[in-house]
């Protein structure tokens, strides 16, 4: 090899070598990009999904108008506050006294809006969401309304058969219908009897049209139960 062909093989590999570098820091400089955007993802969640305030709570239902169970809005037929009224409602005509389990009505599908296309765990996030402004009973009640509808498919055969398509596909990803184990576990559990009451309004409360009243006409409500918290 004469000494041009090896200093042109020098330069080649020097380039080669700078090109490398440049790609490599790019690439380092585009995952720390990426890294810090899903930070603030994650920093924005954590943000809407602690409601420090009832205003605030108020605010996040009120982003739940044209808001949908699921992405595709494969889901249920009406939009998340509209289902979240109509659930409140029922739980408020059957159960006039117990204003924590209306609330927990009101507030118990925001976890779609916190987290979107996770319906598994959307109980969970939206019982977090609520703990610390509406208390540990109103965040549990929201948690176990997605546990109900397990113990009901279990133990109710008009229950199960009139589940919707929707609903027997994410039944799945909810752990699928309860074992004998776990349904005596929950019916001992202090707070069955309102858990099966808001997992029946729930599936109640998906009708199309239907006329309920509006969200601020539940704030003196979610108020009181902040308060008592």
């Amino acid at each position: 090899m004469n000494r041009a062909t090896a200093a042109s093989n020098d330069q080649a590999a020097t380039v080669t070598q700078s090109a490398q570098s440049a790609q490599s820091a790019q690439s380092a400089q585009s995952a720390g990009a990426a890294e810090v955007d899903e930070v603030a993802k994650v920093a924005e969640v954590a943000t809407i999904s602690a409601p420090a305030t009832v205003a605030e709570l108020m605010a996040l239902l009120a982003d739940c108008h044209d808001a949908w169970d699921m992405p595709d809005r494969s889901g249920d037929p009406v939009d998340i506050l509209d289902h979240d009224r109509q659930c409140a409602e029922l739980l408020r005509r059957d159960f006039p006294a117990d204003e924590e389990l209306q609330v927990a009505g009101l507030v118990h599908d925001i976890g779609h809006v916190l987290v979107p296309g996770d319906d598994a765990g959307h109980g969970v996030h939206g019982g977090d969401a609520v703990r610390r402004l509406l208390g540990a009973r109103v965040a549990r009640l929201v948690e176990l309304h997605v546990v109900a509808k397990r113990y009901l498919v279990a133990t109710d055969s008009a229950h199960a058969a009139a589940l919707s398509a929707s609903s027997r596909r994410t039944l799945v990803a909810q752990g699928g219908p309860m074992t004998a184990a776990e349904i005596a576990a929950f019916e001992s559990d202090p707070d069955f009897t309102a858990a099966i009451a808001l997992r029946r309004a729930d599936d109640a409360g998906k009708v199309v049209g239907l006329t309920v009243h509006a969200l601020e006409t539940w704030r003196p409500i979610v108020e009181r139960v902040a308060a008592g918290r």
